[in-house]
């Protein structure tokens, strides 16, 4: 029997490691895109093949934006946003201070 170590605490060991806190600090631009995407989708009561078809895509071009491993164009998040029936903004904000 395979013994299972709850997420958080995996996490939480990671989250030690200045390497890891790197690397996942410089990808949070693309989970902050990808939580939105999700929350879109979700609010709008769709499946991935439904946001696919009313972009005029595939399920599988869905999944990949939404699992944050490609940084979409604004064009493409347009395209999203119109098939969620949600408005795109995008917003600068100021950069919080490491340490």
């Amino acid at each position: 029997m395979t013994k299972t170590i709850p997420a958080q605490e995996v996490f939480a060991k990671w989250r030690k490691d200045p390497a890891y806190v790197a690397a996942f600090d410089a990808l949070e631009d693309e989970f902050i895109i990808a939580d939105a995407l999700i929350k879109a989708r979700a609010q709008a009561e769709m499946t991935q093949e439904d946001v696919a078809k009313a972009m005029g895509t595939t399920q599988g071009v869905v999944a990949r934006l939404e699992s944050g491993r490609v940084m979409p164009s604004t064009r493409t998040l347009k395209r999203f946003a119109d098939a969620t029936r949600t408005r795109l903004r995008i917003s600068f904000e100021p950069e919080r201070r490491k340490g």
